[in-house]
C-alpha cells in the first residue's frame, strides 16, 4: 500500500495568495504613477489628491480585476504564451476602469499617455509576477508539495496517456498513485494497485484528492457507484473520454439541443474572425518594418551573391499555402542554378549551395525576402512552413492530418522548425513529427505564442541550428 504523500497544509490557499499578489500589482503600480504624475506631468487632479477618492478606485477596480485572476491560478499550470497574453487582457480591462472610475470620482483632467504607462507597467509586471510564481510552484511540486494525489480508474491507453501527460507536465502538480480495474491488459506497466472493489479502502488510507475515470463507460452500476464514492468523500471527479488515437489533437464539445453533446475535431482559435484580423494586422505591421529597413541588408547581400556565383539574386518557387492554394515563395539564391531545384531538398552536404549560401541558411537569412510574401498576404510570419508541390503530393498520400497544416497561412518560421523539425526529411517519421508540431500551434494559436515562436527563432539563428542546409 502507498503511503500519504504531503501536500502541503496550506495548499489550497496558493491560489488566493497568488491573487492577492496580482491585486498588490494593480494597485501598486496605479499608486506608484499617481505619486509620479499628480503634479501635472501626467494629470491635474481637481482639488488636490484625496484619500478616499483614491481608496474607492483601488478597491473597485482590484476586485473586478481580482475575479479575473483568480480562476487563472486555480488552473494549476499555465503556458508563459497564455500568461502573456491573459496579462494584457487583465491589464487592459484594469486601466479601462481605472479611467472610468476616475472620470466618475472627478479625479480631474488626466493625460493620454498616463494610462499608455499604466496598462504597459500593469502588463510587464503581472507577466513577471506570474512567470516567477509558476517557476516557484514548479520547483515546490517536484520536491512534492503543494501537489494533488489522484487515481486512476482504467488501465488502458487512454490512462496511461493520462498518466504519462501529468508525468510530464509536473508544473500540474499531479501525481499519479496508482490504477484500479478489473482487468489489466498484457501490455500494461503502469503502477497498479487493485481491483475496483479496494479503491475505497484505498481513497479512506491515502490523501486522495481526485479521480480520474478512464474505463468503459458501458457499466451503468460502476459509474453510479464511482460517483456516489467520490460525492461520499469530498473527491474531484473527471470522466476521461475513450477516444480514438485519431482524436488525440485539440477538439472541442458542442451540444445538439442542449442534450446530446457531440465531438468536433481541430479546435482552433484562428477560426474566429476577430483573431485572424489581429493576426493579419500583426503581420502587416511585422513585416513593413522590416521591409522598410531591408535596404540595409538587402544591397549588401544582392553584390554578395552576384559575386558568389552566376544567376539572379532572388529564387522564386512554386508552393503550397493557404488551403492548398499555389503561391510563389521568395527566397534569397543560395545554391547554383540548376534544373532539379523544384523536386529536390537541400541536403548538409548539397553540391549546389555557394559558400555565402550555406552560410545565408546556416543563419536563416536566405528567408528574408518572405516577408514581401507576408506583406502581400501570401504568408504570415508564424505557420507551418510551405513545402513544394512534389512534396505536397507525396506526403498527402502518406500522412495523416497533412493537409490540416494548410488550414492557416504558412509562415516563414513555425512551431515546428524552433522544435528542431526543420532541413531535410530524409525519413518518413521526421516529417510526421513536423506536422504533428504544425497541427498543434494551428490548435493552440495566440499572438503571444507568435512572440515567443519569433524570439526563439531570432535566438536560434544567431547561435545557428544544426539542420539548417
Amino acid at each position: 500500500m502507498l503511503g500519504n504523500i504531503p501536500t502541503g497544509k496550506y495548499g489550497k490557499y496558493v491560489p488566493l495568495f497568488q491573487t492577492l499578489l496580482d491585486v498588490a500589482v494593480i494597485a501598486g503600480v496605479f499608486l506608484v504613477l499617481l505619486a509620479i504624475g499628480h503634479d501635472g506631468k501626467y494629470l491635474t487632479v481637481s482639488g488636490g489628491l484625496s484619500w478616499w477618492r483614491t481608496l474607492l478606485i483601488i478597491v473597485v477596480v482590484t476586485a473586478i480585476a481580482a475575479r479575473g485572476c483568480l480562476p487563472v491560478h486555480h488552473r494549476r499550470m499555465m503556458r508563459a504564451e497564455k500568461l502573456l497574453g491573459i496579462s494584457l487582457r487583465v491589464s487592459l480591462v484594469s486601466t479601462l476602469l481605472y479611467a472610468a472610475m476616475m472620470m466618475f470620482t472627478g479625479y480631474g483632467s488626466v493625460i493620454f499617455s498616463f494610462f499608455c504607462i499604466l496598462f504597459a507597467a500593469q502588463a510587464v509586471t503581472l507577466f513577471a509576477v506570474w512567470i516567477v510564481t509558476l517557476l516557484v510552484l514548479k520547483r515546490f511540486r517536484r520536491q512534492g508539495r503543494n501537489i494533488r494525489n489522484i487515481v486512476i480508474i482504467g488501465t488502458g491507453q487512454p490512462a496511461l496517456r493520462l498518466a504519462q501527460l501529468l508525468a510530464n507536465e509536473q508544473g500540474y502538480g499531479m501525481r499519479v498513485l496508482g490504477y484500479f480495474d478489473n482487468r489489466i491488459p498484457t501490455d500494461f506497466n503502469g503502477k497498479y494497485i487493485g481491483s475496483l472493489d479496494k479503491i475505497e479502502d484505498f481513497i479512506k488510507e491515502n490523501n486522495v484528492h481526485e479521480i480520474f475515470y478512464a474505463s468503459s463507460m458501458d457499466n451503468d452500476t460502476l459509474i453510479n457507484n464511482v460517483i456516489a464514492l467520490a460525492d461520499q468523500h469530498f473527491l474531484k471527479l473527471f470522466f476521461v473520454p475513450l477516444m480514438s488515437p485519431k482524436l488525440q489533437h485539440s477538439f472541442y464539445l458542442l451540444n445538439l439541443n442542449s442534450t446530446i453533446p457531440v465531438i468536433a475535431v481541430h479546435k482552433s482559435p484562428l477560426r474566429s474572425l476577430s483573431n485572424r484580423v489581429i493576426k493579419r494586422i500583426f503581420d502587416i505591421l511585422f513585416s513593413g518594418c522590416v521591409l522598410l529597413v531591408s535596404p540595409i541588408f538587402l544591397i549588401p547581400i544582392a553584390i554578395a551573391i552576384k559575386l558568389s556565383s552566376p544567376g539572379p539574386i532572388f529564387f522564386r518557387q512554386l508552393r503550397t499555402g493557404y488551403m492548398g492554394k499555389d503561391f510563389y515563395c521568395y527566397k534569397f539564391r543560395t545554391m547554383r542554378v540548376s534544373n532539379d531545384a523544384d523536386t529536390r531538398q537541400a541536403t548538409k552536404d548539397d553540391d549546389r549551395k555557394t559558400r555565402l549560401g550555406n552560410f545565408l541558411r546556416h543563419t536563416s537569412i536566405d528567408e528574408l525576402p518572405q516577408f514581401w510574401n507576408v506583406f502581400k498576404g501570401d504568408m504570415s510570419v508564424v505557420g507551418p512552413r510551405p513545402h513544394m508541390l512534389a512534396h505536397t503530393e507525396q506526403y498527402r498520400r502518406l500522412i495523416d492530418q497533412y493537409m490540416v497544416r494548410h488550414l492557416v497561412k504558412p509562415g516563414i518560421t513555425g512551431w515546428a522548425q524552433i522544435q528542431g523539425f526543420r532541413g531535410a526529411t530524409d525519413e518518413l517519421w521526421q516529417m510526421e513529427k513536423r506536422v504533428d508540431n504544425d497541427v498543434w500551434y494551428i490548435e493552440h494559436w495566440s499572438l503571444s505564442l507568435d512572440l515567443k515562436i519569433i524570439v526563439r527563432t531570432v535566438t536560434n539563428a544567431i547561435h545557428g541550428e544544426e539542420n539548417a542546409y
